[in-house]
């Protein structure tokens, strides 16, 4: 009798695994399709949103992209800035940038350029590795370069654009 009420036990253990095999992959395909119909219903209502951003205000955005640098500006190239690191001391940097200045205000750009170039030199000298390293050291670079640029300006230069960072 205990073989039979084995026999039974294993035989109703392995009906019930083909079972919930089952349901366990129907399970699956419903929460597919649910996931597929909602993604889609989510990717249709923002796609809405975008299109109703972007009809309001057709040409605000390029409106104020234009008026922080139109008209009265002028460019002016800084002569590529070389110069090592104070930590790690065989770190070297090559930095290029761009004055945007104001083309009334600006008497010599090219000695503005220059003298602007000598104090990027002084400080990129100062600076480590770890202060330049990394999205937030970049920022935090051109936070600085950008200050001492209107600082030795008196306000001439707009901002200082930074074209090219290597470091070796």
């Amino acid at each position: 009798m205990s073989t039979d009420e084995d026999y039974d036990l294993e035989a109703a253990s392995t009906r019930p695994a083909g079972a919930s095999l089952a349901a366990f992959a129907g399970l699956m395909a419903a929460l597919t399709i649910v996931a597929m119909i909602s993604g889609g219903a989510l990717g249709a209502r923002l796609g809405a949103v975008v299109k109703t951003q972007l009809a309001g205000a057709p040409g605000s955005a390029r409106a104020d992209a234009q008026s922080a640098y139109s008209g009265g500006v002028n460019l002016q190239d800084l002569p590529p800035i070389i110069a090592n690191l104070a930590e790690p001391s065989d770190a070297w940097v090559r930095l290029q940038a761009t004055l945007v200045l104001d083309r009334p205000a600006s008497g010599k750009p090219d000695v503005l350029a220059a003298q602007i170039a000598e104090d990027i030199l002084g400080f990129m000298r100062t600076a480590t590795l770890s202060q330049i390293a990394g999205a937030s050291g970049l920022q935090h670079l051109r936070e600085d370069l950008n200050e001492r640029a209107m600082i030795r300006s008196d306000g001439r230069v707009r901002e200082l654009i930074l074209q090219t960072l290597v470091v070796q």
